[in-house]
């Protein structure tokens, strides 16, 4: 006889109830009152299922808080000191706030305990209103700017509002992973175009064309791009905009790092090339201005409002639930954007930014097998390990053996949505005497990969 065995509580006591499966009686046991032990213990109903996560979750990947990062968690809780090239977060390695942006943010402090709307406060709405007009967008209101949490809160926002499940949008590879996860979360298919290194990482327009489909609902453009560093070219951007005209698509623009520019490198706004095709603009003050604590982003509808009202409704609809963003990050953008724009001490001949960037270029490229573009903005590079003589096949296990062995934390290439395994990321923020030992112990490791071998 098969019996189903339950355990449960009544009234103070244990019951212990038995059925026969196959359909006969039960029974049930008063087996003791509940004790003071019982209660340091859980009880542990036989029938309980795991509770899993959402398959929504399936496709959503962000390998730069991922396994490695684990790994490397676990190796400082051990007391190892780690040498991080994983993570843009300038504050760590010294690259302070504007000393102008953290008064006006404390100074409003007493102003920053109640919601503000929820598209964000006025005078920092205002500002980056004023910012367009300066980088030439025509049309923009005030009521075509939301602020956020970053730029990625509103990234999420704005694939929520204009997927329907099995839409299409297409990325960038290699891409920021936050696009292609917030994609798959809001039910939509990424579809990837190629970035063409031998190119400069320029776009190939060829791939882009041959991958729009009847489902396909716009085109996410990085630029300046993580993480390769390439800087487009306005004859690229203008022959983008004109395949979105030509197949009425939606152009998302992440501009985040447009003003971390080198070499006397000049950013172009996307959407300062159209008035007829609808351009979402991201941006925030992580980068340009050294606060990723603050959370303070911006998103700028620009283009043919009228025809695209009922998806700026989705929009002012996701905005109302989430009922605004941080408050005091909010009171920074005015003064951040209006105010001595210190970034560019930082990527000038002799600038700090500029001088690591030099560093770790001269460094990596040396390595037998490993070359890479030479980025011309953001704070990132994208080395390629050639695999005849690197033939890796799993570049997050690689990595991982990297920084259990070197103490270096690093980014796997296809933790970018790059298809094969011999890129990665370096960020060239650490101090000089740090990047060059960290580029050092990467020397090392790889040099005793080649050996291995011979």
């Amino acid at each position: 006889m098969a019996l189903k065995v339950k355990i449960g509580v009544l009234c103070g006591q244990i019951i212990v109830s038995a059925k026969d499966q196959g359909g006969g009686t039960g029974f049930s046991l008063l087996a003791r009152p509940i004790s003071k032990a019982d209660h340091a213990q859980p009880f542990i109903n036989s029938d309980m299922k795991p509770i899993t996560k959402s398959a929504k979750l399936a496709n959503v990947l962000y390998d730069i808080r991922g396994p490695i990062m684990d790994a490397a968690k676990q190796m400082e809780e051990e007391g190892q000191k780690l040498i991080k090239l994983n993570l843009g977060n300038l504050a760590v390695f010294g690259f302070d706030a504007p000393e102008e942006v953290q008064q006006d943010m404390i100074r409003n402090l007493p102003a920053s305990s109640g919601y503000s709307d929820s598209k964000g406060i006025f005078a920092a709405r205002k500002a980056v209103m004023h910012e367009t007009q300066k980088q030439g967008i025509k049309g923009v209101l005030l009521d075509d700017i939301y602020l956020g949490n970053g730029a990625s809160e509103l990234i999420s926002m704005a694939t929520n509002a204009l997927l329907d499940n099995g839409d299409e949008l297409l990325l960038p590879s290699p891409d920021y992973p936050l696009w292609t996860a917030s994609v798959s979360l809001a039910g939509g298919t990424p579809v990837h175009y190629i970035c063409d290194e031998s190119n400069g990482w320029m776009p190939s327009l060829e791939d882009i064309r041959a991958k729009i489909t009847p489902r396909t609902k716009g085109i996410v453009v990085i630029n300046p791009n993580n993480p390769t560093g390439a800087l487009y070219s306005d004859s690229l951007l203008k022959s983008i905009v004109e395949i979105a005209r030509e197949h009425n698509l939606v152009i998302l623009a992440d501009e985040v790092y447009d003003k971390v520019l080198y070499d006397d490198a000049r950013h172009t706004a996307l959407a300062s090339l159209s008035t007829d095709v609808l351009t979402l603009t991201f941006n925030s003050l992580s980068k340009s201005y050294r606060s990723c604590g603050y959370r303070a982003g911006w998103l700028v509808v620009s283009g043919p409002k009228k025809r695209a009202q009922d998806y700026i409704e989705g929009l002012n609809m996701l905005a109302n639930m989430k009922l605004c963003s941080n408050v005091p990050g909010q009171w920074a953008i005015q003064t951040a954007l209006g105010g001595y724009q210190s970034i560019n001490d930082l990527t000038c001949p002799g600038g700090r930014l500029r001088r690591q960037r030099d560093l770790a270029y001269a460094l990596i490229t040396a390595i037998p097998g490993v070359s890479c573009v030479k980025p011309s903005a953001a704070l990132y590079m994208f080395p390629k390990l050639d695999p005849e003589v690197y033939p890796i096949t799993d570049d997050r296990q690689f990595f991982l053996e990297l920084l259990k062995e070197t103490k270096v934390m690093l980014v796997q290439g296809t933790g970018f949505n790059w298809a094969a395994p011999d890129h990665f990321r370096i960020v060239f923020l650490p101090h000089e005497e740090d990047l060059r030992e960290a580029i050092n112990r990467i020397a090392l490791f790889l040099e005793k990969y080649r050996n291995k071998l011979i």
